[in-house]
């Protein structure tokens, strides 16, 4: 019996010199050199050089007529190249098949770009996916991203993990994002929601005894889109019993160093390094600070409090208020020009300004220093900002005074964004690395000052520090949670904690954020009567497979790495979802649009 395919092309090697093989493909690119007809023949292993020769009238008829992206299916003789036309690019390169038959197994219409280009508008891109997926670099992400989740799978089933699906259809909890609702048609009026995250229910499979749980699952959340988001995303979700927080990070930090070992051949640091919450934030602005970029943040609010400058001393003196410098090293040298466009830069992220002071002479005192802002402040506080922040001639100094969130936002950006810069990178200010971190005992809560509210920093599940638990009701604001993030280059890779498993904590932690107990019943009583039946101690992680994966192929975009994925609208351009649904399928789930506009015709 014949097969169809007898090799792919991109195997298609030495090894089978003066072999007959039968290839099936896409055309990549046809030329013809007078006389004869080369079809570049491509499938998902490669490309394979095909010579369709005019003595071989059938085969000579058949090439005359194919067209970029024909699929076919090519018989021929695998045959050396001649001196000086190989191509070393290719792993078939030192070959051509000399074609005997040429199939056309079905013809493509004018393709609306060539899949070489890359120019091409994301939104070209998304509306013509089936043709973009067939990219080599599009092909190479998806098989990354597969050999990434084989590599997890492999890993966790080893150590005893066992994969358990739970619901898409669930009940609607507040996880810090709006649920997707789905109506339920058999009981009108009610709804169920798509799962932000398998929080729940795999703390329920470790009351249920399953001891070691994980799931590469789906999640949703109806948010504002960035590049980094989507509607959909897939997690390596990860639960496990009678583990300390430790053995945990341990486990995955492991896991996390295999997959990159064995995808990418790269060697992640043994062991991570481990940094807290406060230290992140006061150091970088940032709970996920981009550590190839060697630049620091000195805190500056209590030398600033007594100036006369009401720039700083504001800052520095009101509830919340924060100053800080950031030294650039040779940022002396950066033109007005850039200044200004970092001023408008840190704006985004609600700074009213940007200061800096230039050192030319540091002996020099304020005759050294150039900056509209010197005249402002004393002898004795331009001395110990130079101090402080270890200031030499030639650098530059910004400065960040607001409330600590606008400072940590806009000057933690600035931070990246300089390191970054081709300034940043020629000053030695960047690190090209990988450069993992762990992140821990962050705060339990957040306060939220519209509302005049505690809310969970993570989620409400979250565990406290030991002895933390009795300041839950006293002085939620100094409560540390068993949180940990992993961060990787300035991405958030996972994050987890150790679960609250007693039921009184639980409640202590819902009567913090002022969820009262008829509340909490409503929302969570399934939780909390599960907690009541010895729940063991518990702990968990769950890690953003598109966001490793993008990090993996040095993406702009977690798009680039999902097969089908959303817009920013969250939109899909391919199938156009959403859409309008009819009358009728609105009159079943008992739903009727307000405000809707009458369809014409």
């Amino acid at each position: 019996m014949s097969t169809m395919r007898s090799h792919y092309c991109g195997l298609t090697t030495e090894a089978l010199l003066g072999q007959t093989v039968s290839l099936c493909g896409w055309v990549h690119r046809r030329r013809d050199h007078g006389g004869v007809i080369f079809i570049d023949l491509r499938d998902r292993e490669g490309l394979v050089q095909v010579v369709c020769h005019p003595d071989n009238a059938d085969v000579f008829k058949a090439a005359e007529h194919v067209r970029n992206e024909y699929c076919l299916r090519i018989t021929g003789v695998v045959n050396k190249r001649l001196e000086g036309t190989a191509n070393a690019n290719l792993a078939s390169g030192t070959i051509e098949v000399v074609a005997s038959q040429v199939e056309v197994l079905n013809a493509s219409v004018p393709v609306p770009f060539q899949l070489d280009d890359d120019n091409l508008s994301e939104t070209t891109r998304l509306t013509h996916r089936v043709l973009d997926l067939r990219r080599p670099q599009m092909q190479n992400n998806l098989r990354l991203r597969y050999k990434v989740t084989m590599e997890v799978r492999k890993y966790l089933d080893n150590l005893g993990f066992i994969d358990i699906e739970t619901p898409m259809l669930t009940k609607s909890t507040p996880e810090g994002a709006r649920d997707y609702l789905v109506p339920s048609r058999v009981n009108a009026g009610n709804f169920f929601a798509l799962p932000q995250s398998p929080q729940l229910f795999k703390q329920l499979l470790m009351v249920s005894n399953f001891d070691r749980y994980y799931q590469i699952t789906k999640c949703f959340r109806d948010e504002d889109l960035r590049a980094d988001r989507q509607p959909e995303f897939t997690q390596i979700d990860c639960e496990t019993s009678f583990l300390t927080e430790q053995e945990i990070r341990d486990l995955f930090e492991d896991m996390i160093r295999i997959v990159f070992k064995n995808t990418l051949g790269i060697e992640l640091p043994n062991p991570f390094p481990v940094m807290d919450f406060a230290t992140a934030m006061g150091l970088y602005g940032s709970d996920k600070p981009d550590m190839r970029v060697k630049l620091e943040f000195t805190d500056l609010t209590e030398i600033m409090k007594d100036v006369e400058f009401k720039v700083f001393s504001g800052a520095a003196n009101m509830e919340g208020g924060r100053v800080v410098g950031l030294r650039v090293p040779q940022g002396g040298a950066m033109p007005r020009s850039e200044i200004d466009a970092y001023t408008q830069f840190v704006a985004i992220y609600g700074a009213k300004g940007l200061a800096y002071i230039k050192v030319n002479e540091k002996a020099k005192g304020r005759d050294g220093l150039q900056s509209p802002i010197v005249k402002n402040l004393s002898d004795e506080a331009l001395a110990k900002v130079l101090a402080l922040t270890g200031a030499q001639d030639g650098d530059l100094v910004f400065f960040g005074a607001d409330k600590a969130k606008v400072v940590n936002d806009a000057i933690g950006a600035l931070r990246v964004k300089i390191g970054h810069s081709d300034f940043g990178k020629k000053a030695g200010l960047f690190d090209d690395a990988w450069r993992p971190l762990w992140v821990v005992d962050f705060p339990m809560f957040d306060y939220d000052e519209e509302s005049g509210r505690w809310t969970a920093t993570h989620h409400p599940f979250t565990a406290p520090k030991d002895g933390h638990e009795d300041m839950l009701e006293t002085n939620p604001g100094a409560c540390i949670a068993k949180a940990y993030d992993m961060v990787l280059n300035g991405w958030e890779l996972g994050g987890g904690s150790i679960r609250i498993h007693r039921e009184e904590v639980q409640s202590k932690v819902f009567r913090a954020l002022k969820i009262d107990a008829e509340e909490a019943q409503l929302k969570f009583g399934f939780l909390l009567d599960a907690l009541q039946y010895g729940a063991p101690p518990h702990g968990g992680l769950a890690f953003g497979l598109d966001r490793i994966v993008t990090m993996m192929t040095g993406s702009d975009s977690i798009r680039d790495v999902i097969a089908f994925p959303k817009t920013q609208r969250a939109q899909c351009l391919l199938t156009n979802a959403p859409s309008e649904v009819d009358e009728k399928q609105l009159r079943e789930l008992h739903i009727r649009l307000r405000n809707a506009e009458p369809k014409v015709g």
